[in-house]
Parts: C-alpha cells; sequence; structure tokens
C-alpha cells in the first residue's frame, strides 16, 4: 500500500527518488479515490523495483496540491529525476497510469 507523504518529506521522497515515482494526490471522502488506491496498490505491487508510489491527501496539504495544479481527486502525477513527468485526473485505467512511467523504467 501506497506510503503517505506531505509537504516535509515531500522532497527527499519524491524529488529526490532514485526511481521514477507517481504520486496519488487523493481524498478520503472521494469514491474514485478509493477506487483509485485498488488499481495503484497493483501497480505498485507489479513494478515494486522499478517505482515508488505515494500518496497526498489534498485535504491537509493544500499547498503541495497548489503547487502541482492538482484541481481534482484523484490526480495522479508521475516524477522522474524530480520533473514533473506526466500527469492523469480521475479514475483511470491501470494501462493509462502505466504510461506514465513506462518509458522510464
Amino acid at each position: 500500500m501506497a506510503l503517505r507523504i506531505n509537504a516535509d518529506n515531500f522532497e527527499e521522497k519524491v524529488l529526490k527518488a532514485d526511481k521514477p515515482v507517481l504520486v496519488d494526490f487523493y481524498s478520503d471522502t472521494c469514491i474514485p479515490c478509493k477506487q483509485m488506491a485498488g488499481i495503484l496498490g497493483d501497480i505498485e505491487d507489479e513494478n515494486e523495483d522499478n517505482i515508488y508510489i505515494y500518496k497526498v491527501n489534498v485535504n491537509y496539504d493544500k499547498d503541495l496540491a497548489a503547487k502541482y495544479k492538482v484541481m481534482s481527486a484523484p490526480t495522479v502525477i508521475a516524477f522522474v529525476n524530480g520533473e514533473q513527468k506526466g500527469k492523469v485526473v480521475g479514475l483511470k485505467e491501470p494501462e493509462d497510469i502505466e504510461a506514465l512511467f513506462e518509458e522510464y523504467i
């Protein structure tokens, strides 16, 4: 299951990561977010040696959400070498999410 991170450890966990990172910007009250969590869990299990997956709660980390222009949850953003490389908004199929990082692994 993806680890929840916040502004205090975002730089260390995401921007300085040695692998591609998917960050799931979510809300606890969002039904599609709960569905996305299952999809991301499967992706994490299948790619645990190649990527990191973290979660950011948009209700508590509003500054991070604003910085990365997250306007709705769920939003998944891919980071590689500290740079944003792609974004999907809303509930997506696994292949749509995998497309965010597959060229980098």
